[in-house]
Parts: C-alpha cells; sequence; structure tokens
C-alpha cells in the first residue's frame, strides 16, 4: 500500500495557513457534545490536553504517574528552538525548515517540517505569557544559546532544567481546565488495550496501577501523547517507566508503526558504572556550547587529564568538523565519539568515555559564568561521579536517549486508524532519521498547542458525538483480552526476573543494533529474540497479585511489549540497506566513515503492518518528495 499523508500543495510557505482554513469547524456549542481521551500528560499530552479543554471539548487525561508533572518531559535540560532571530545572527524560519530537513538527513516530510518551523515562535509567546522563567540577558531580553547542526543561536533555555520549567507551564494549563471541569485527570492508569470498533478507535482500556482494577472508558477520538521507546536498549536516558506499550497496543490493532529503525544515541552521557545500573544520566548537549570534546592522541593513555598537555590532546570534533565543531549533529558527535574509544583512546573505566572539557570556557568567561548557565547539571554531575567538572573534564559516552520513529500519522496527525492521533515522540512525524537538540520541546507543544487543536476539529466534524459508549462488546472484549494477559503474567511463576530479560534484551540490541549495525548482528538479533520471547512466558517470576499496586507486574507487561517491538525495530534496520541519521549500517558509509544515504531505494517512510507476534510484519511505503531542500549528502565540515 501506497501511503498519502495529506499534505497540503502549493508555495510550502502558505501550507499551514490554507490548511487550516480548508479544515472543517465544530462550533463552540457543539464542542461540549464531543468526548476526547488524550493518553500521556508530558508536554504534547498535556498541552493538548489543556488547549483541548479550553476550547469547550470534554476531555478525559490519563497518566501512570502520580501526577502530570512527573512526565518524563520534566527531564529535557538544554532548551527549545524557535526563529524569533534575536541574535541577528541570520535566522529565520526557512533556516529553521532547512536544518531540520538536513538534521533528519532527508528522511522527514517537507510539509510537517515547515509546519514546526512556523508554528514555533508561537511557542515562545505562549510560554513567556505562561510566566516561563527563560534566561535573559543584562538587559533583560530573552537569551539564546546554540545546539547541534545549527550555525546561529535559537534555542530558548531555562538553566539545563528547561523541560520541567515548560512542563510546568502546561500543567498549570492543565490545571485550570481541571478546575474548570473540562479535563477529568485519571492519575496512576497505563493504557493497555486501544479499543476499536468497526475500524475506529472509540477508546481506551487501562489499569489502576493502584487498586489493580481494570476500567474502560469511550471517546470520540484517542490522542496518544504517549512517548518513544529506547528503553527497548535497556539503559538509556528515558526514565524507567517510559515504554512502548501504548504504541504498541495500538499497532497491534491495526495502526502502522513508522521508521522504528530510527532511534537517537545522545553524545553526552555520563558512562555506564557497572552491569547492575537501572538506567543513564544525560548531560545537555548545551554543555557543548561551552565544552570541548577530546581524546588522548595516544592509545592507552591513563595520565589524570589535567596532566595531558595540548599537543597530546585529539579535539576530534573540532579537527573533523570544523565548520560546527563541537555543536556537530548528535548521530555524527556521537559515532566518532565510539571511534575514538575503539581505536583505543577511550578514557575511565572499560575505556569507554571521552572528555567533555570546560578549562578554556572558564578562563576565558570565569567560573561563576560558567556555574550560572549550567550549574544544576555540574551538580548532578558531582553527585553521580563525585567529580568536579570545573577542576577536571567531564567523562561522557553516547547512551540511547530518544526515538524519532513512531506510530505513523498524515499531516493532521492522524493515523491509518480513524480518530486515533499521535502527537509528540510517540509519532514519525519531522525529525526523519536524526533530531536535532532542542526540537523535541518545540514538537511536543507544537503537536500540542498549535496542531491538534485544528486538526481534531476537522475530524470531529465529520464524526457524531457519543455514538459509542463502554457497554459496547468491543469494550467487554478488550477487557477480557487485558485481564487474561494479566493472569497468563501471573501465573508462570518461573525462575527468571522481569529485569533479566529486559537487561538481556537491552544488552543484546545495543550490541547489535545500537550506534551501528550490520546484516549479521541484525539477522543475529531476529533469531534470538523469539527464542528469548519463548523462554519469557515459560519461565518470568512475577510476585504479588493484580488486585493492587505491583510494580513487578507493571514492569512484566511492559517487557513483553519489548520483546516484541524489539523483533520489528531489527527487521525496519535490515531491510533499509543504506545508513542515515541515526541508524548506521556499516556496510553503508563512505571512506571516511560518513553514512551513505541510498536515496534511490530508500526515499521513503517505511511503515509497518502487524499481522501476529512471531509473523512477519507487512510494509507499507510513503514517498518522500523534497522541492524546497533538495537532495544531498547531509555535510558539516
Amino acid at each position: 500500500m501506497i501511503l498519502d499523508g495529506k499534505c497540503p500543495t502549493g508555495p510550502i510557505e502558505q501550507t499551514w495557513d490554507k490548511h487550516r482554513f480548508d479544515l472543517k469547524l465544530v462550533n463552540p456549542a457543539n464542542k461540549r457534545k464531543y468526548n476526547v481521551i488524550v493518553v500521556g500528560t508530558g508536554l504534547a499530552g498535556g498541552a493538548a490536553a489543556a488547549s483541548l479543554g479550553e476550547l469547550g471539548y470534554n476531555v478525559q487525561a490519563f497518566c501512570y504517574q502520580d501526577s502530570p508533572r512527573r512526565a518524563h518531559s520534566i527531564a529535557a535540560q538544554g532548551g527549545i528552538n524557535a526563529a524569533k532571530a534575536y541574535p541577528n545572527d541570520g535566522d529565520s524560519i526557512y533556516r529553521l525548515f532547512y536544518d531540520t530537513i538536513k538534521g533528519g538527513d532527508f528522511r522527514a516530510r517537507e510539509a510537517d517540517v515547515w509546519r514546526l518551523a512556523q508554528v514555533s515562535n508561537n511557542i515562545i509567546d505562549q510560554c513567556v505569557a505562561q510566566g516561563i522563567p527563560f534566561a535573559r540577558d543584562y538587559a533583560g531580553y530573552l537569551d539564546n544559546r546554540s545546539f547541534g547542526g545549527a550555525q546561529v543561536s535559537r534555542t530558548f533555555y531555562a538553566r539545563g532544567q528547561t523541560g520541567q520549567q515548560l512542563l510546568l507551564g502546561a500543567y498549570s494549563a492543565l490545571s485550570r481546565q481541571i478546575k474548570a471541569g473540562t479535563v477529568k485527570m485519571y492519575n496512576r492508569r497505563e493504557m493497555l488495550d486501544l479499543v476499536v470498533v468497526d475500524g475506529v478507535a472509540r477508546g481506551i482500556t487501562v489499569r489502576n496501577l493502584v487498586t489493580g482494577a481494570l476500567e474502560s472508558y469511550a471517546a470520540d477520538a484517542v490522542c496518544l501523547c504517549t512517548g518513544g521507546y529506547v528503553n527497548v536498549f535497556y539503559l538509556s536516558t528515558n526514565a524507567m517507566g517510559c515504554s512502548v506499550t501504548a504504541n504498541w497496543k495500538a499497532h497491534k490493532k491495526g495502526a502502522l508503526f513508522a521508521n522504528p529503525c530510527y532511534t537517537q544515541i545522545h553524545p553526552t552521557c555520563i558512562p555506564q558504572a557497572g552491569d547492575y545500573q537501572s538506567k543513564l544520566t544525560l548531560m545537555s548537549e548545551s554543555l557543548r556550547n561551552d565544552g570541548r570534546c577530546w581524546a588522548p592522541k595516544k592509545k592507552g593513555d591513563t595520565r589524570p587529564p589535567n596532566q595531558i598537555p595540548e599537543e597530546d590532546r585529539d579535539y576530534y570534533l573540532e579537527r573533523k568538523y570544523p565548520s560546527f565543531g563541537n555543536l556537530a549533529p548528535r548521530d555524527i558527535a556521537s559515532r566518532a565519539a565510539k571511534e575514538q574509544c575503539d581505536e583505543g583512546r577511550g578514557v575511565g573505566p572499560g575505556g569507554r568515555g571521552v572528555y567533555l572539557d570546560f578549562a578554556d570556557s572558564i578562563k576565558r568567561l570565569s567560573e561563576d559564568t560558567i556555574r550560572e548557565r549550567y550549574g544544576n547539571l555540574f551538580e548532578m554531575y558531582e553527585k553521580i561521579t563525585d567529580e568536579n567538572a570545573y577542576k577536571s573534564p567531564m567523562r561522557i559516552y553516547p547512551a540511547p536517549h530518544y526515538s524519532m520513529g513512531g506510530l505513523w500519522v498524515d499531516y493532521n496527525l492522524m493515523s491509518n486508524v480513524p480518530g486515533l492521533f499521535v502527537l509528540g515522540e510517540a509519532n514519525f512525524s519531522v525529525h526523519g532519521a536524526n533530531r536535532l537538540g532542542a526540537s523535541a520541546l518545540m514538537q511536543g507543544l507544537a503537536d500540542g498547542y498549535f496542531v491538534i487543536p485544528y486538526t481534531i476539529g476537522g475530524y470531529l466534524a465529520t464524526v457524531k458525538p457519543g455514538q459509542v459508549k463502554e457497554d459496547h462488546a468491543e469494550f467487554k472484549k478488550s477487557m477480557e483480552d487485558v485481564n487474561k494477559d494479566v493472569n497468563k503474567l501471573l501465573s508462570i511463576n518461573g525462575k527468571r526476573t522481569v529485569t533479566d530479560f529486559m537487561r538481556e534484551l537491552g544488552t543484546m540490541m545495543w550490541e547489535n543494533c545500537g550506534m551501528a549495525r550490520t546484516k549479521e548482528s541484525l539477522e543475529a538479533n531476529i533469531k534470538k529474540i523469539p527464542a528469548l520471547r519463548e523462554e519469557f512466558w515459560k519461565n518470568v517470576k512475577v510476585s504479588g497479585s493484580g488486585a493492587d499496586l505491583n510494580q513487578q507486574l507493571e514492569n512484566a507487561g511492559r517487557t513483553a511489549d519489548f520483546l516484541e517491538f524489539g523483533e520489528l525495530l531489527c527487521r525496519d534496520a535490515l531491510h533499509r540497506n543504506e545508513s542515515c541519521g541515526g541508524h548506521f549500517r556499516s556496510e553503508y558509509q563512505y571512506d571516511d566513515g560518513e553514512a551513505k544515504r541510498d536515496d534511490v531505494n530508500y526515499c521513503y517512510v517505511g511503515a509497518w503492518e502487524f499481522k501476529g507476534v512471531g509473523v512477519e510484519p507487512e510494509l507499507h511505503k510513503e514517498p518522500l518528495k523534497f522541492e524546497n531542500v533538495h537532495l544531498a549528502v547531509r555535510s558539516y565540515k
């Protein structure tokens, strides 16, 4: 099947404005008749629920945390992009559009990316009006800094905790609607099934994580805002609760999964310290504004970093990519760090690390200035490593961080299942094969505040409200299916823990489908994962019952989904015989080690249809056209 993204035609500068005008409207009195479910209350979900409630829709919002304030969006550190061009350094909406297309290695839709760039400025205005404490310069104007893949300063920031501040803004807007009665908030619920009636998304089944009770909710449309899936690698910068479960349940009910092999490895994370670590810690990309990445020139050089003279240091990003230097895009910077370590020039335990050095910036700007910009990040680093990064360089190494792939959506953010909308990191739409830094917050808030309020109305205007209620047979069947899965997990009573299975899967994924992949490594995974999955369903140990709080049971369900999804990720990576962005097949690279795309055969979105567990999925394609930014070999040299 050739997929249609329903992208508007004509001059790209006019596409979003024209499309908004062409969308059907729901009048204010009728909005009160419609129910909308929003799953996930991070930046995309919180903004969407607040905006839809403000418009007058009846919204039911769900999160598995005890409060929307704890969504993983809180962990974003460095900033949010917008084309305000305040520094007068040559930025524009078109340049943000161009940088994002190029940064994604020409694997994203032009129309979606243009819209993102266009509404980016509205996001800053919205957030300032909410009182977000963005950094300001001496005169009181909003300040900007640079991020990877750009030669301008367009990133607005709140020290090293931008995600937290933006989430508090969305939460305040959401709280206002909860008080007004337009949004009903359901905390501590995990979505375990999408209810589809006659091919249309009509609701969800959730588990109350405190009481264990299963609950069903019906609506006229469902919005999934449930984030990404890189915990498939076990160790990642994501919160431990982040999973593929909501997306995977929707996928098994017919939603296509697009480009799952596009996973981002972040170049600046605190290196792994041991085999029994539960997650990894991000060190913001913003640190590369003032920090310089280097490794010893000599193999096996174990001298303390402050005793290695300049002539014995290799500032490898500045050497390889002089135009962008330490602010090369994430996929490129990650592979370069791995290259240093693979050559035996890594630092720290096991030689899996490089240095991020602030000595020159401290000398140039003062320690107080660096503390003002990044103080909380330096404190976090010292708490974890017991090292003072003001006096000695940070040790960093790449780690799984973000997923560019996700459920397939059209220009209106609706999946191929009518009534199912997917927002933020949960969809595939704007980042292509590699996301530029500070663009995740931009996408989440763009989708929630400025896209879905228009596009969901265009759909609801064609739907009669309240056609399906919770007493429909499909809701009863969904509850029975979920209950059956819960009881099955509890009844196995095997000998291996859930964490043991997840760690084994994650190690397999990282080694064979991580920063670099080969045909052989992917085929090995496709053979091993089903065997591990089979053992899981025979030998996993889940203690307790399903009738109360049971985190082992929660994690077992998420691991079961990862054991199915991991195979799809590897199949997608195997079918794409090229290297692009975060998908690096070692067989497809230029002589200098850069990624080698194949635009003749793979310039498309690969969207997979579920055919059954252990059954090869069916591939559908959406061709990508580049009329405004022409296809070219991506270079940051």
